[in-house]
């Protein structure tokens, strides 16, 4: 999916109307297939921008288009079938605890499905085949039948990520898919997501605390206190660059900060999921 944002500016999910928005006008352009990851500080705008790409956030100025529509022009039911092609992934998967993990990943695919299709799902599924492969790239092929409620935190998250690829979205925002994960599953987590955005063609922008691993993409933009700090292909991010950017937060370049202290004040995001 293209994307093409002008002047954009957003305000952070939990905060108060009228106040500053978290995202300052930024203006970038994002080319089908590309994968990009996005870094900064705490209160950088980081999953505010995701939000804004989600369209689970209006614009407070300027414009985005997904594929040369901008998506607040549309009507409420051409909203949400664009909204189809997209997925949104919370830093926290919005995964029901006592459901069956095979359940949670297959709900990826409601866009596509009729509501009757919809509702046999959840008691006869189907494409059990599709979501154990899934599970299989993130190394949680076991766990298909398993409840959410008896998966670690980090299983939780790469579940959470397994979704994706049942999906038919061209567009996958995910917000710190590493940060429960041990340092033994990132490169695993990290890898799979990767190759399969690549397989299907999709285009992917990950925010990220863990700065190693984003200078594994080809593009990385910098954010802070909500502005554009740097949009470079990822070998001429250098130290001095990233110094900068996270000048105060030095300690946030060894590591992701608690969950929730994304943006300003620390506030945990709203729950806006666009799947």
């Amino acid at each position: 999916m293209q994307i093409s944002i002008e002047g954009l500016a957003a305000r952070h999910p939990a905060a108060a109307a009228g106040s500053t928005p978290a995202l300052k006008p930024l203006t970038l352009a994002i080319q089908a297939g590309e994968q990009i990851a996005v870094i900064g500080p705490s209160g950088a705008g980081k999953t505010t921008l995701l939000h804004a790409l989600a369209c689970a956030l209006k614009p407070a100025a300027g414009r985005l288009q997904l594929d040369g529509i901008d998506p607040w022009s549309l009507s409420v039911a051409r909203l949400q079938k664009l909204r189809g092609r997209l997925f949104l992934a919370p830093q926290t998967p919005p995964l029901p605890p006592r459901q069956r993990v095979i359940t949670s990943v297959l709900a990826a695919r409601l866009p596509q499905q009729s509501l009757l299709a919809s509702l046999r799902s959840l008691f006869y599924p189907t494409h059990i085949a599709e979501a154990e492969a899934a599970l299989a790239r993130f190394d949680l092929a076991g766990k298909l039948w398993d409840r959410v409620d008896r998966l670690s935190g980090g299983e939780r998250q790469r579940v959470g990520l397994a979704r994706a690829l049942v999906s038919s979205a061209r567009l996958w925002l995910v917000d710190e898919p590493l940060s429960s994960l041990d340092p033994s599953r990132v490169e695993l987590a990290i890898d799979a997501l990767t190759q399969s955005a690549r397989d299907c063609g999709a285009t992917l922008i990950t925010t990220l605390h863990q700065v190693d691993v984003a200078t594994r993409f080809p593009r990385v933009i910098g954010l802070r206190d909500g502005e554009l700090q740097f949009d470079l292909p990822s070998h001429e991010v250098s130290r001095e660059r990233l110094g900068a950017l996270y000048a105060q937060h030095e300690h946030e370049l060894l590591g992701a900060p608690p969950p929730g202290e994304d943006e300003p004040g620390g506030k945990q995001p709203a729950a806006m999921y666009c799947r």
